[in-house]
């Protein structure tokens, strides 16, 4: 079993051990921290690395909130601005039609848990991969799991070295090639060939 974070449309490098896992395991019952994949991505934008950010709450007193129990926050019209967001950096891509309805109900599904979110995106870009979207959840945080753990793989500012072989990015010419975007990225861009290319990645843990 292989044990990860649910992510916002998550990064590449997830995904590249994720499609190795034959068990995957969320973990629920971790405490939420601030600036990881749990409520954010980036994607390639015209002016470079683009953060897309959804918003929770905090809890008014002080104190730890669980993953599982975060909530979204909706005051911010953020499902608007970031479908606007991947309109405007992919809409020329090669595959952004082909795969754009199967993500409409991420934008358009009233959510209230973070959680939700990112297990609805999970079944979209395995289906997307043609990959198995079964999985299962933690009951109790375990700091040395008997399973693989990827955890660390959710955290933004951990990182991690990955190897991944270059491919044709939009705005590649003006910026250079951006590793490790979110998923998206590598789907609008190689569509089914998106698979060959996790599999070609390497992770240094």
């Amino acid at each position: 079993m292989s044990l990860f974070l649910p992510t916002y449309f998550s990064p590449i490098s997830q995904y590249s051990a994720i499609i190795n896992a034959e068990n995957i395991v969320f973990e629920v019952e971790d405490n939420f921290q601030k600036q990881t994949y749990r409520n954010r991505c980036y994607i390639y934008g015209a002016n470079g690395k683009q953060l897309l950010n959804i918003p929770v709450k905090h809890p008014k007193t002080e104190g730890r909130k669980k993953t599982k129990d975060t909530l979204v926050e909706n005051v911010t019209p953020w499902q608007s601005q970031h479908l606007k967001s991947l309109q405007s950096a992919y809409r020329t891509s090669p595959f952004f039609e082909f795969y754009i309805d199967d993500l409409m109900p991420i934008f358009t599904k009233e959510y209230t848990f973070l959680i939700d979110v990112n297990i609805d995106t999970f079944s979209i870009l395995t289906d997307a991969l043609q990959l198995p979207s079964n999985y299962s959840i933690t009951t109790e945080y375990e700091l040395l799991p008997k399973e693989k753990d990827f955890r660390n793989l959710a955290i933004d500012k951990k990182g991690i070295e990955i190897t991944i072989p270059q491919y044709i990015q939009m705005f590649d010419d003006k910026h250079g090639f951006l590793p490790n975007l979110s998923l998206l990225d590598l789907l609008f861009m190689e569509g089914p060939n998106a698979i060959s290319v996790l599999e070609k990645i390497k992770l240094h843990l």
